[in-house]
């Protein structure tokens, strides 16, 4: 059988390492030289064991394309180590998940591309231990369809499992595995959303949407069916990744489960997205984390393995050919509707002021519909929105190279607040505190983002999120508009109502603690600060501390990471409807323009811009002489 992937252009690939892909071919020998210094566990691990796989991979490449015997022994060490463990896996479902994913796909193209120089016994050993846990993961497949990963199309275990399993199906002639994959794969594909927004955040974007890619690679080289036009989720899943993008490009804005604001970048996928959709936009942000980032991703970032083993990912899907496109003319706002999620900047510069706002149901508009229909009509639980956050109506901050208004990252007792939200006596949404806030709860528990208007450098959208608070509290009304002004300010309006008076709360979080400064409150970070100036009367101030508590990782139950998020809570007295009415100035830390935010009757007036809220509904934004209705 043909070696997957590289069939028909070995001779090719090595003539390139020396000319166009010399710089990848650099980075490869490099991670070889990296696990030649490891020594691989001769017993199990508690933890994760998913390096294996792509340790393996390396090797073997390397390999394939040098025929140095170096690095095909080197690729043994690894590949005898692996297949010595009983189970692939120990702390969590071993055998059936991610460990033996990630083994299954790695070591089965070790064996596709080592099988004819391993000596006889070495190659029948792989193949066995490859047999063994492939029929592990396809059985278990199987067995626990419609629930967990088997059916759970939007999750990134489902997308890492069944390419492992297609993988090894390919490498051992298991037409009964591929058939299996194939058929989860094109239902990925055609559920997926079609603004490439993921719910689980850019962090978890970059850990899982490469083995869609992986998957649709091996499928077009093994079977010749193109599928990157099937549905519009991969086409535009760069667009969405890019506008997620911090100032700068370096860090990413994190919503939902982010281990940090570092680990969301991928070369390689970024190369392969460039290379299929011809997008040069994807080859410039590849070539300026190559050159400019990489190796703070690769050291600062808290996903394993992270972004150095994909070293043969990065030669494999490079294209020379497609020439790089700075984004400086892309569009400075952008609306992702499945996700309910807008983002604006003032321009694509370092030092610009960034926002962005979302609220969406779990998984995002076309998961939550789409797990209704399968629970009425199969009985199936397909919908694991575990990593997406009770984060609907909330907002994120930075600006001149900081982040000012934070969101808090990874989480297991996930809660409102948390967030930058309004909380309702103390208390945020039903079925919060745990790690899947949205399982089980009822399908009318839908926060949604409307009015959305992106125009003459305004962004204006309005959050509701009543639905999702406990029925008890009989919380009728909680409506927030965000106006981004073209200068990078932002107003917030928070309409609030219930069936008896509540205590309502407003929540800024920052990395920072804020200062107050003549009855406003100064959020410095580094280079950057934002006045933040409360302009309702008759409210209650004070500096807190909001504590978060994870363990981004099954597979080590003992980790624990926290962090501490510094939290302003603006409350008013109890009240059955109240309105907060917020203006956040952006400003260079070091040489901050005076606030200039001040109440008017129906809105905030900055001087040079002004927003308002007639009673009628709406906004009328004005900048100069402009005057913008939406």
């Amino acid at each position: 059988m043909e070696p997957l992937l590289i069939a028909g252009r070995v001779d090719e690939l090595r003539a390139a390492l020396t000319t166009t892909h010399a710089a990848q071919w650099r980075r490869l020998a490099e991670q070889c030289d990296w696990y030649r210094g490891q020594t691989p566990p001769p017993e199990h691990p508690t933890a994760s064991i998913t390096y294996f796989g792509p340790a393996a991979a390396n090797l073997a490449l390397a390999h394939r394309l040098t025929g140095q015997r170096g690095y095909l022994d080197e690729a043994w060490r690894w590949i005898g180590t692996a297949i010595s463990y009983p189970h692939w896996g120990k702390a969590k479902m071993p055998d059936h998940d991610l460990d033996a994913g990630w083994l299954l796909h790695g070591l089965s193209l070790a064996y596709s591309w080592l099988r004819d120089d391993l000596p006889a016994d070495r190659a029948a050993a792989l193949r066995a231990k490859l047999e063994l846990q492939g029929e592990r993961l396809y059985e278990f497949a199987h067995a626990s369809e419609g629930s967990w990963w088997s059916s759970s199309f939007w999750q990134n275990h489902n997308w890492i499992c069944y390419a492992g399993l297609a993988t090894a199906g390919y490498a051992l002639d298991r037409p009964e595995w591929t058939a299996r994959a194939k058929e989860n794969f094109a239902q990925v594909l055609d559920l997926m959303p079609a603004d490439g927004s993921d719910s689980e955040g850019v962090v978890y974007w970059r850990y899982g949407v490469p083995w869609l890619a992986i998957y649709l690679d091996l499928l077009e080289r093994t079977e010749g069916v193109g599928w990157w036009r099937r549905g519009s989720f991969l086409a535009n899943t760069f667009t969405w990744r890019l506008h997620q993008c911090a100032p700068g490009f370096e860090e990413n804005v994190d919503h939902g489960d982010c281990h940090d604001r570092r680990s969301g970048h991928s070369v390689a996928l970024y190369y392969k997205l460039a290379c299929a959709y011809r997008d040069g936009r994807a080859q410039w942000l590849a070539n300026r984390v190559a050159e400019r980032h990489f190796w703070r991703e690769a050291y600062a970032s808290g996903v394993k393995p992270g972004v150095m083993p994909e070293a043969f990912y990065e030669l494999l899907w490079y294209d020379p050919d497609v020439p790089p496109v700075d984004p400086g003319d892309e569009p400075t706002a952008a609306y992702f509707p499945d996700l309910g999620q807008v983002t604006a900047r003032t321009s694509w510069a370092d030092d610009a002021a960034f926002v962005s706002f979302k609220a969406a149901p779990g998984g995002g508009h076309t998961a939550w519909e789409t797990a209704e229909r399968f629970r009425r009509e199969r009985g199936w639980e397909t919908l694991s929105a575990g990593h997406h956050h009770p984060d609907a109506g909330g907002f994120v901050l930075a600006a001149h190279g900081a982040f000012l208004a934070v969101d808090c990252g990874y989480s297991n007792a996930k809660r409102a607040a948390e967030h930058n939200l309004v909380l309702v006596d103390g208390r945020g949404w039903a079925g919060e505190g745990r790690y899947h806030v949205y399982k089980d709860l009822p399908f009318e528990a839908q926060p949604r983002l409307r009015d959305v208007a992106l125009a003459d450098g305004w962004v204006h959208a309005v959050a509701e999120s009543a639905a999702m608070f406990d029925q008890a509290l009989g919380v009728r009304r909680v409506d927030r508009t965000l106006v981004v002004t073209p200068r990078g300010r932002l107003v917030l309006l928070d309409r609030l109502a219930a069936d008896q008076p509540r205590e309502w709360t407003f929540l800024l979080h920052s990395d920072w603690p804020a200062e107050p400064v003549d009855g406003r409150w100064a959020v410095r970070s580094g280079s950057g600060m934002a006045w933040l100036t409360p302009l309702t009367p008759d409210v209650h101030v004070e500096q807190t501390d909001t504590a978060i508590e994870a363990n981004p990782t099954g597979s080590t139950p003992s980790l624990r990471i926290t962090r501490t998020l510094r939290t302003l809570r603006i409350t008013t007295p109890r009240r059955a409807e109240a309105v907060f009415l917020t203006a956040l100035e952006p400003a260079a830390a070091l040489d901050p323009a005076p606030a200039r935010a001040t109440a008017v009757p129906d809105g905030v007036d900055f001087g040079d811009e002004q927003v308002r809220f007639p009673a009628d509904g709406g906004a009328i934004l004005t900048a100069g002489a402009r005057e913008t209705r939406v």
